[in-house]
């Protein structure tokens, strides 16, 4: 959108935090995201948990040391951080403030303790939260991606009844059975916090003082 004088006008970036239990495709939903919205960024979280088969350093995660990420957290250089599966997880801050600044939207796909932190410190954040169509759905995904050893799978789902309890605190909630369908309701989710009045005051502004948003001819 332009004023008068063919100049944008730059709304509010909307940070869009999404979050779900393991398996339940939320990061499958924000690669797609990303795919069809280039004005959407990603922000790469920072983590002390050893890489996966197939992830790459600055691409999946910032994979640092313990060391390096309790310098982080010290130098308040985190917008949120948390423990879980004894492994650190954060979100660097100045990356997520800039892009917002500079009127972007930016996506965290983080865990519920760190979407209940940025909630505190951020409450103008979209919070959103997948959900699998059934436990046994939920249980066949987490299996059959191969990425978790017997163990550690039994542990995601002993925590995930309990997790499923927290999804009152969030602003949404899409269900993830067809990939397709879930990104599509994602996006009419973003759509709308679009035309929020807190993400358009400068429109506002704008109508007031010169009356058109729309070029003369």
């Amino acid at each position: 959108m332009k004023n008068k004088d063919g100049r944008k006008l730059r709304r509010q970036g909307a940070l869009l935090v999404i979050s779900g239990p393991s398996g339940a495709g939320k990061g499958t939903i924000c690669k797609a995201l990303l795919r069809s919205s280039p004005a959407i960024h990603y922000s790469i979280s920072v983590t002390t948990r050893a890489k996966r088969a197939g992830e790459e350093h600055g691409v999946n995660y910032w994979f640092l040391s313990e060391e390096r990420f309790q310098e982080m957290r010290n130098k308040n250089e985190l917008l949120e951080w948390a423990e879980v599966y004894g492994n650190y997880y954060g979100t660097p801050r100045r990356y997520v403030e800039e892009e917002l600044a500079a009127g972007h939207d930016v996506i965290l796909e983080i865990d519920i303790q760190g979407a209940m932190k940025v909630k505190h410190s951020f409450p103008q954040g979209v919070f959103i939260y997948i959900l699998p169509p059934s436990f046994d759905e939920l249980e066949h995904r987490i299996v059959t991606r191969g990425t978790d050893s017997e163990s550690v799978i039994r542990k995601r789902l002993g925590c995930v009844k309990q997790e499923l309890t927290c999804a009152k605190e969030y602003h949404y909630v899409v269900v993830n059975d067809i990939v397709e369908t879930a990104v599509s309701q994602v996006k009419s989710i973003i759509e709308a916090e679009h035309c929020r009045i807190s993400r358009n005051t400068a429109v506002i502004e704008q109508i007031c003082t010169c009356g058109s948003l729309v070029n003369e001819k």
